[in-house]
């Protein structure tokens, strides 16, 4: 990307679109379109593409998305399906129109069968069956990736997909019904500890094992790779992660020891656990030069000091 190239961050209001902004930022690109859900409405065809018509964007990364955990993701199955896949086809088709020199779509680790080997490599994709609770948005996210391929082939577009593995960080979704594992967790958390609470109920046996990878780090790779490569150096689409895993047990014993939380974690195995184990291989975009610098720790003691200062005094 040129440094004074206009680029377009769809979404930069949300964790991985708040992120990337932070990171081009950093890295003196000073152009940047953005607009909030009030100023252009990404369900909307016409304002999308009448937008990308007035502003030219030369580069663009496609991080708007509808998200959430298990029970949204569960109960909201045709806002899931339905948003995502406008959204993605709006973007995408306006950037081929209105000549996007490069775009970026941003999926989830969840395109993968929930019986997938693991570490899941690229070529896994579409090998089995997916995890019935998400299924709706990984097939939005599953029809993104096959989007960005066909424009290219068929009209020689430079549109690349990144599948990053599961996100925490500043700007999270910390609401207890629709947010992640890790948000949900930092906040139930930091709720029994103001409350003396004796107990914290955590979902799920405890035993699935997550990879989780801070949202600084996603957005640095995702500028590294837009700088360096073209969609047909990462194939269809590129892994981002960390390369290892920890049980959600284990996630949640690290977060009561960062937020300060001393009573017990109780497992409630009548909720879903999701999928058993969702571990990327990274091995194509370590050989490519990228390697991720947060520590877990680290990691999630930046969410939670994020958390204390713009959720918990708002509240």
């Amino acid at each position: 990307m040129k440094s004074d190239g206009k680029i377009y961050v769809a979404g930069h209001r949300g964790l991985v679109g708040s992120a990337i902004t932070r990171r081009l930022r950093a890295g003196g690109y000073s152009n940047l379109l953005l607009r909030t859900h009030v100023d252009l409405d990404l369900l909307d065809q016409r304002a999308v593409d009448e937008f990308f018509a007035r502003e030219r964007p030369e580069y663009v990364f496609l991080a708007a998305a509808k998200v959430g955990g298990i029970h949204a993701n569960n109960t909201y199955r045709a806002d899931f399906i339905y948003q995502n896949l406008m959204i993605e086809s709006n973007i995408i088709h306006a950037s081929y129109r209105h000549g996007v020199k490069k775009l970026m779509f941003l999926g989830s680790s969840c395109i993968y069968p929930k019986r997938a080997p693991q570490p899941m490599k690229e070529e896994y994709l579409l090998t089995g069956l997916l995890e019935p609770t998400n299924e709706p948005y990984a097939i939005a996210k599953i029809t993104g990736i096959k989007m960005c391929g066909a424009y290219n082939s068929q009209y020689g577009t430079n549109f690349m997909s990144a599948m990053p593995t599961n996100l925490y960080g500043p700007g999270d979704n910390y609401d207890l019904k629709n947010s992640h594992v890790l948000p949900a967790l930092i906040r139930k958390m930091h709720e029994a500890k103001a409350q003396n609470a004796k107990e914290v109920v955590v979902w799920g046996t405890g035993s699935p094992r997550r990879e989780f990878l801070y949202s600084d780090d996603l957005a640095d790779a995702c500028v590294f790779l837009m700088e360096r490569y073209n969609a047909a150096d990462v194939g269809e689409f590129i892994n981002i992660g960390v390369g290892k895993e920890i049980t959600i047990r284990e996630a949640a014993q690290l977060i009561a020891e960062v937020v300060g939380f001393r009573g017990s974690l109780v497992f409630d195995a009548s909720k879903p656990d999701g999928t058993p184990r969702k571990l990327l291989d990274v091995s194509r975009l370590q050989a490519l030069g990228w390697q991720p610098k947060t520590g877990f720790r680290d990691g999630i003691a930046k969410a939670y000091a994020d958390f204390l200062q713009n959720v918990a005094k708002a509240a």
